[in-house]
């Protein structure tokens, strides 16, 4: 039972007594009673009276203030503030201040969490700027990035990466490593940097992928991030494989250089370098020979002398065309060459290759026919070069075919497609198909035919970049062994 109670039911409880001890008995009642008692006796009654009414009152009074209390302390939570209360009795004042200063210490709290929520909503909006900064970094590369957190799990990647590895960017991320890239040897490279708790330094290897678009070769760097593990993350990390040090790698930054043209022009320089020194050296030897008999006097006469030079010159005039195929090749290739495109009459341009090849023809008793359109069939080309490479193409075919042969020069026009295809085709020895798709390689010549006639093997290789890089036309080649081959190409028609 609560104390105001109980003093309420003392109170009441006295009160009836005094009253029932002033009865005496008679039936002359409370006014008879009163009337006989003492003066001192009287007083004392009174003054029970008053004290029981003084402590009644008291009561009620403080049991009012008490509710009033409360009433505000409810008000005051349930309203979300933390107003003060009034000190509305004074035997409640002490209760009033302790409620007071927990409402202050309330307050305290709720600044000191406010002022840690905007400096927390603060580091939030500079984390996000700057992740989104260091993705658009990343994003804007054109290698293939892979950054991991300390527990082998991909945090962050761009679509090179993604193309280069086949994964879906949007559902990679927070994934482990081994389930997204699918490659051991590059999950192993992430694990090794990460366990090596390298953090000043980087490591450099070349991998071989295997991508949609074939094997490619890759020069993958790797370095590590350094961060502090909280505690709780520790037997995580040590399970993980990690150490339990103070710094430890927050995860690894893979960036993966694609080195596969890299390789394939490096080795392209190297044989290219190789191809040209033999074939120098070949012309060179045979100068050197001739020169040095020469000297040595073993030209007796006018004759061997005669021979001796012609021998010179012609092998002169080798090392020069190889020279100037081979500038005419790395001009087009650097795009260097100055190229004055106009519109041509292409059978115009056959007709004059033609012309300066019959002589040779002529010598092995070949036949030349010629199939040419209309001359007014113009394309859009630079007439030297076109000449040039036409020219290389009787050459060959005047070389390849045996004597009483014939080479056919044909021109036919597709007006729906608005294109002119011209074909030299020759009843030679024909090319060995599996030979076909390197005809246009530098210094590519075919094994079996290279006794028919001397060659750089730059002719062909020449004639396709004239065609195909110059004039943005299409070479093709038919060929059956013993029978004669066709060398031909597409070019468009002027509008």
């Amino acid at each position: 039972m609560r104390r105001g109670t109980v003093n309420l039911v003392l109170v009441v409880g006295l009160l009836i007594g005094g009253l029932i001890a002033l009865h005496s008995g008679s039936a002359g009642g409370i006014v008879h009673a009163l009337r006989d008692l003492p003066v001192g006796q009287l007083t004392a009654v009174t003054l029970f009276i008053l004290a029981a009414g003084t402590g009644l009152f008291g009561q009620l009074s403080v049991r009012a203030s008490a509710g009033q209390l409360t009433k505000q302390v409810h008000d005051a939570a349930a309203s979300g503030g933390a107003s003060r209360v009034d000190r509305l009795h004074p035997d409640l004042a002490s209760l009033a201040g302790a409620v007071n200063e927990v409402i202050d210490a309330a307050e305290q709290t709720v600044a000191r969490a406010r002022l840690a929520v905007k400096e927390l909503e603060i580091q939030l909006k500079v984390a996000t700027a700057e992740r989104q900064h260091a993705e658009a970094i990343i994003y804007s590369i054109s290698d293939a990035v892979l950054v991991t957190d300390p527990f082998d799990e991909l945090v962050l990647a761009n679509e090179s990466a993604a193309r280069t590895f086949d994964f879906n960017l949007d559902a990679a991320s927070r994934s482990p490593v081994h389930e997204v890239l699918r490659d051991p040897k590059m999950i192993e490279l992430i694990r090794d940097m990460r366990q090596s708790n390298s953090r000043t330094g980087r490591r450099i290897v070349e991998h071989q992928v295997r991508t949609p678009l074939g094997e490619r070769v890759f020069k993958v760097t790797l370095s590590c991030v350094a961060d502090q593990v909280s505690p709780e993350d520790r037997p995580v990390l040590e399970r993980s494989g990690g150490s339990a040090g103070g710094d430890h790698n927050a995860g690894v930054v893979a960036v993966l250089h694609d080195m596969t043209r890299e390789k394939e022009v490096a080795e392209m320089k190297n044989d290219f370098v190789s191809s040209v020194s033999h074939e120098l050296r070949t012309p060179l030897a045979s100068i050197k020979a001739y020169v040095e008999m020469l000297i040595d006097g073993e030209a007796d006469d006018e004759r061997t002398r005669r021979e001796f030079y012609d021998v010179i010159q012609n092998e002169a005039n080798r090392l020069s065309r190889l020279i100037d195929n081979i500038l005419n090749i790395s001009r087009i290739e650097s795009g260097l060459v100055k190229i004055n495109k106009h519109p041509q009459s292409l059978a115009v341009i056959l007709k004059d290759a033609v012309e300066v090849i019959a002589p040779q023809a002529k010598l092995k008793g070949i036949e030349i026919v010629e199939r040419l359109t209309p001359i007014f069939y113009q394309t859009f080309c630079d007439k030297d070069m076109l000449y040039q490479a036409v020219l290389n193409l009787l050459s060959n075919a005047v070389k390849y075919t045996p004597e009483k042969g014939i080479i056919t020069v044909e021109t036919t026009v597709d007006e729906t497609n608005k294109k002119v295809v011209t074909r030299i085709s020759d009843t030679g020895v024909g090319i060995p198909s599996a030979e076909i798709p390197f005809l246009f390689d530098k210094f590519y010549r075919v094994e079996s035919n290279s006794h028919m006639a001397k060659g750089t093997g730059l002719g062909l290789s020449l004639v396709k970049h004239i065609v195909e890089t110059v004039h943005k036309g299409r070479m093709f080649v038919e060929s059956n062994v013993g029978k004669g081959s066709c060398f031909g190409f597409e070019l468009n028609l002027c509008d």
